[in-house]
């Protein structure tokens, strides 16, 4: 009976693990009242397990963890309050460490790696923490910062051993000598730097690269430190007399990292011409070279066994190859940038997100994305559906507007005309007009069918962040840089009014369902009459902070508010209240949709994720 017991005990401790790998990523580790999470954010770092069993990757959402042998998500650690910018395993690998970034977390978090527990918290860098390594006995831990120092602290009480400083700008790469006495720096100073790990005394200072130190190793014998630079070099060096080996040359862009195999025979190196290259450590020669990623390469890392290399790309992707074939084994997918804009077709089933230079479109059911539209010469700001569902526009930095089949995911039309950024795109709601305003200061009526440009409206003087049809139609409202709301006739483009209560600039605008009210979005959320032209609420006085993006439930009931602080406030607008605060981005909401049926919201952040939420 007890034999039975513990088989029971075992098989639920299996079926619970946080480990378990048949989990889906899109339910890991989600915030409450979240039903989903769409897209993983943005990577930062990428690093091995000593077992390679495990690969750990820093995004903006937390650290995802994956199992090698299966590509399985197995874990999303999330407790940095901003993006992750590095993460390393400790020699044992019983621990993780993770370096935060952006808006005041500059923490180092120390984690379990087994159970996912957070061990300990450790303070003192005043800016993004850019690298971090263990020394190879496991008694130090060493940080590097954009604030142009380094960390040294005791990973058995976490203190603090000493503060290295000498680095004139931040420091990107750090690397212990095998036997734990050297600590190597590089830093955007173009130098390289050598410490004694036991007093913390600066040892030599390599000079040679004319740009950039991006990435720093040792060789596993410790008789060969390699440098990787922006100025499209590979340096070998003797740690010892600081002598300059065969510098290697074949990223014409520039090199992003650098890494020897666990051997010590080859070096693999990452650059911004897209490609891995791989190197005799010995001779200098270029041994081989892998292709695939579309963009650039920054950061390269070998399995323990060293028989697979794991590249992270721009491209929103990693790869993991195979160093005998240079096949390339796995993909590991779904990153995005930061999510600019949402739009839910008119059906409910798709949601569209533009981030960076592409739109994904997603299965709401599945939560999985189901086409992406590629081909964008430039970062989107802006995505619409239209009326029918069979067309996205999207706006761009280059100031086109494009729109493509959601069927087939090809592009049909661009639209041209305006000279600066498009910042907003919308359908009028008979789906025969759409609207774009732009960083040029005018908003630009075009024909959705065949692309003609209907009318050019012009009397703002600065940028258009936002345009939105009123729910018949007839009117058009433009929110501007300018502090102003214009509104216009959309039959003749005649101008018929300006709000201008707003003392800085407005983001974003909405009508409500029944079009007796406006809300505009900036340092302050305002809500406009518009029968009496009057202005009759001002929302958010008490918060410190832009509120991006503003969005009405189909019924009105509820406004949706997206701010700076990666945080959603849901305003109960029949009693004038705020009714709820959604937690779960990292960066700041710049995009708020709800679904026609008004039961889902969706926001997309900065941290590269879009959050799906339970409205009722």
């Amino acid at each position: 009976m007890k034999t039975i017991f513990i088989i029971i005990l075992f098989f639920l401790f299996i079926l619970f693990s946080w480990d378990a790998s048949a989990q889906d990523y899109t339910n890991l580790n989600l915030p409450d009242g979240a039903k989903a999470r769409l897209g993983k954010g943005a990577i930062e770092n990428i690093a091995y397990s000593p077992d390679g069993k495990t690969l750990a990757l820093a995004s903006s959402v937390g650290i995802w963890l994956y199992d090698t042998h299966t590509g399985a998500e197995v874990a999303l650690l999330r407790g940095h309050t901003s993006l992750v910018r590095s993460v390393a395993f400790s020699p044992d690998g019983a621990t993780l460490a993770s370096g935060g970034g952006y808006r005041g977390d500059y923490t180092i978090r120390l984690w379990d790696s087994k159970t996912g527990e957070e061990k300990r918290v450790l303070s003192g860098h005043k800016e993004d923490v850019r690298c971090l390594a263990f020394s190879p006995d496991g008694n130090t831990l060493a940080s590097g910062s954009d604030d142009k120092t380094i960390r040294l602290w005791d990973t058995a009480n976490g203190r603090l051993k000493y503060t290295l400083s000498g680095h004139t700008s931040a420091v990107h790469s750090i690397t212990f000598s095998p036997d734990s006495k050297t600590l190597t720096s590089g830093s955007s100073d173009q130098t390289i730097r050598l410490w004694d790990v036991d007093t913390g005394e600066h040892k030599d200072t390599f000079l040679g690269h004319t740009n950039r130190v991006s990435s720093v190793a040792f060789s596993p014998d410790g008789k060969t430190l390699a440098s990787g630079s922006t100025d499209m070099r590979i340096r070998l060096w003797d740690p010892k007399t600081g002598l300059s080996k065969p510098t290697l040359a074949g990223h014409p862009q520039g090199v992003n990292a650098v890494a020897f195999s666990p051997d010590g025979h080859i070096l693999a190196s990452g650059g911004r011409d897209k490609t891995v290259r791989l190197w005799d450590a010995h001779t200098g020669q270029h041994k081989q070279t892998f292709s695939g990623h579309t963009a650039s390469v920054y950061s390269v890392a070998f399995s323990s066994d060293g028989k697979t290399l794991v590249s992270g790309s721009w491209d929103l992707t990693i790869r993991l190859w195979d160093i005998d074939t240079g096949q390339r084994k796995a993909i590991l997918s779904g990153y995005s940038e930061s999510v600019s804009s949402l739009a839910f077709s008119p059906n409910g089933e798709t949601l569209a997100s533009g981030c960076s230079y592409r739109v994904w479109l997603w299965d709401i059911d599945a939560k999985q994305y189901t086409l992406t539209l590629e081909g964008h010469e430039a970062g989107i700001n802006s995505v619409a559906y239209s009326a029918d569902n069979r067309t996205v526009a999207s706006g761009n930095w280059y100031g086109t507007v494009q729109l493509w089949d959601t069927d087939t995911g090809k592009h049909k039309l661009t639209l041209e005309g305006h000279t600066d950024d498009t910042r907003s795109v919308v359908f009028s709601p008979d789906g025969w007009t759409l609207a774009s305003g732009s960083n040029d200061g005018t908003i630009r009526l075009w024909h959705a069918n065949t692309g003609k440009q209907i009318q050019t409206l012009l009397g703002h003087e600065e940028a258009v962040y936002s345009v939105a049809f009123s729910p018949d139609g007839r009117t058009l409202a433009s929110g501007s840089n300018d502090g102003t709301i214009r509104f216009w006739h959309t039959v003749t483009g005649e101008y018929k009014l300006t709000f201008s209560e707003h003392t800085d600039t407005v983001v974003s605008i909405a009508y409500a369902p029944d079009g007796k009210t406006l809300a505009s979005g900036g340092s302050r959320v305002q809500l406009w009459d518009i029968k009496t032209r009057q202005h009759k609420e001002i929302l958010g006085q008490d918060m410190d902070l832009m509120m991006y993006i503003v969005a009405y439930s189909p019924k009105g009931d509820i406004l949706a508010i997206g701010s700076e602080d990666g945080k959603v406030h849901l305003w109960d607008t029949k009693r004038g209240l705020n009714k709820q605060i959604l937690e779960g981005h990292t960066l700041p909401v710049r995009s708020i949709v709800f679904s026609p049926d008004g039961r889902t919201l969706a926001s997309g952040s900065d941290d590269g994720t879009i959050l799906l939420w339970d409205v009722p």
